[in-house]
């Protein structure tokens, strides 16, 4: 797997999943667009890329924002010539708490970071992305809210389960034009997010247990996962929503 010569934009490219799709990505030979909100988070990786002969621009902004991933779109094309391909990876937990308790203002955050800016991110991408030889764009989605329900994750269960149907419309809309869009499901990982909801060692096992693996992913074995999708082995899969779980949906004990 591959991606010499692709233009791959990643948002929540900071940290994460999509810190580690950055890195991997650019030892796989793609030039790299990363977006995030943190300025500092951004230089550093672009210049741990850029030490090892990786090509990287970055760009800080709001992905609520829909003119952040117009300008995004524009530095790909401006620096690179191109946009190949998009991880439209950032999102957020939110709080943690009974839908009865939870506020509007958690809800609405939550679904503009996970969902809306997806679509926004989509909706700016697709023009370029369909002047490429083989575009593809890839969501992170999660188990969560698909195979599995969690208590007081109400927001980011529906803004996880819709990036799932946005996916399916979107491949069904684009395919005959060779645009080919997924989701990645990930179960639980090591990344700052998740260690919001499991910050000891205790709580940390109770999750790794339930997984069929009996442990948490590491960022990197998701991005690999991520390396699949968005590459030309994956040609023929789209509209797919892969559950990387490490088991988690098959596991009941």
């Amino acid at each position: 797997m591959n991606l010499s010569g692709k233009t791959v934009l990643i948002t929540g490219a900071s940290s994460g999943i999509g810190r580690a799709a950055a890195l991997l990505f650019a030892r796989k030979g793609a030039q790299i667009i990363g977006a995030a909100r943190r300025v500092n988070e951004l230089q550093i990786l672009q210049s741990e890329i850029q030490n090892t002969g990786g090509a990287i621009e970055v760009l800080a902004g709001d992905v609520t924002d829909p003119d952040y991933h117009r300008q995004l779109v524009e530095l790909a094309l401006t620096k690179f010539g191109k946009l190949d391909a998009a991880f439209n990876n950032a999102g957020i937990m939110g709080d943690v708490t009974p839908a009865h308790e939870a506020t509007v203002a958690n809800w609405h955050t939550v679904i503009e970071t996970n969902l809306s800016s997806a679509f926004f991110a989509a909706k700016e991408q697709i023009p370029a992305l369909l002047k490429s030889h083989a575009p593809s764009i890839l969501f992170t989605s999660s188990f969560v809210g698909y195979s599995a329900g969690f208590p007081g994750m109400s927001a980011y269960s529906a803004s996880k389960a819709g990036l799932v149907g946005l996916t399916k419309t979107l491949a069904a809309e684009y395919g005959a034009e060779g645009l080919r869009v997924n989701a990645i499901l990930p179960g639980a990982t090591a990344t700052a997010m998740a260690d919001e909801v499991a910050p000891d060692e205790e709580s940390q096992a109770f999750i790794a247990n339930l997984h069929g693996l009996k442990r948490r992913a590491d960022p990197t074995e998701i991005a690999r996962a991520a390396l699949f999708l968005l590459s030309d082995e994956a040609s023929f899969i789209t509209g797919a929503a892969l559950l990387t779980d490490g088991g988690v949906s098959v596991t009941k004990v």
